[in-house]
């Protein structure tokens, strides 16, 4: 057989199916605009809602936060407090020494006498004294007035205090109470008595030796190596070791908030940062 030239050229190709491409991408280009349009009205209501609740004030979310201390919870503390062994020698008349007079005397001792204890706690953590004053509407009964002086002492810690060692709580009231109860003279001229140097000369003996074999316990227990250096730093803060429990974290920040609180003479450096040392631990 020869070669037939009428053969060279190619057989024809089969056109592609650009119709059916086309018709999905026109669909679903106007999938597209249907979902921006109704994004676009979404869009619209937010911003109106956000303008009326501007003009209307604080009436949307901000009123709708759970307050920080409630009625029940002020109630729940009394009964608590009421408990206690040194309950019977608290003191709730209108002395001096009284609840309400160490109320006024624990105002008086902080870094802002011009304010109410109110105004204070509300300093220290937005809401907190309004709450409290809504918590504790009503006649202030012995009860109620040791939940306010509790706040007083221990500031914006005072709901762990009052939650997890009430008997501790009353005593330091009643400490309190007994410093009001003595002769202003000797007050003012800051003597103790021989018993009172004692107790406080073995409180900081105590103090030392807790400190001593909590850091003999950081450097006996480290931490492994690729434990989170902020974890470490906290623990640190707290004068904690590496695997502290909960129950240890939450003692020790009791502990220190006490020492370092502003309205205690400590000062503000150290009291936030061991506030943002135990909330990273307990996250």
């Amino acid at each position: 057989m020869g070669f037939d030239p009428r053969r060279w050229s190619s057989p024809p190709r089969q056109p592609r199916p650009v119709t059916s491409n086309l018709e999905g991408l026109l669909a679903e280009n106007q999938a597209l605009r249907q979902e921006v349009q109704q994004l676009r009205r979404r869009l619209a209501q937010l911003e109106r809602l956000d303008r009326h609740s501007r003009s209307a004030g604080p009436t949307g979310a901000e009123t709708q936060a759970a307050p920080r201390v409630t009625a029940e919870q002020v109630r729940r503390w009394g009964e608590r407090l009421a408990r206690q062994s040194g309950w019977p020698e608290l003191r709730s008349g209108g002395d001096d020494s009284g609840l309400r007079g160490l109320i006024e005397a624990l105002n008086r001792g902080s870094l802002h006498p011009h304010l109410t204890l109110e105004q204070r706690l509300d300093r220290l953590a937005p809401g907190l004294g309004a709450d409290l004053q809504q918590a504790l509407a009503g006649p202030l009964t012995k009860k109620r007035l040791a939940v306010l002086a509790a706040f007083g002492l221990y500031g914006i810690s005072a709901s762990e205090w009052l939650e997890d060692d009430p008997a501790r709580v009353v005593a330091d009231l009643r400490q309190r109470q007994q410093r009001l109860e003595r002769p202003r003279s000797q007050h003012r001229q800051g003597r103790r008595t021989r018993t009172d140097q004692r107790s406080t000369d073995q409180r900081s003996t105590d103090q030392r030796r807790s400190d001593r074999q909590t850091h003999q316990h950081s450097a006996a227990d480290p931490a492994p190596a690729d434990a989170d250096p902020r974890l470490l730093a906290a623990l640190q803060v707290l004068g904690l070791r590496w695997g502290a429990s909960r129950e240890a974290i939450k003692a020790a920040h009791r502990r220190l908030v006490k020492r370092h609180h502003p309205d205690m003479g400590g000062q503000a450096a150290d009291f936030h940062r061991i506030n943002a040392a135990y909330q990273l631990l307990l996250a």
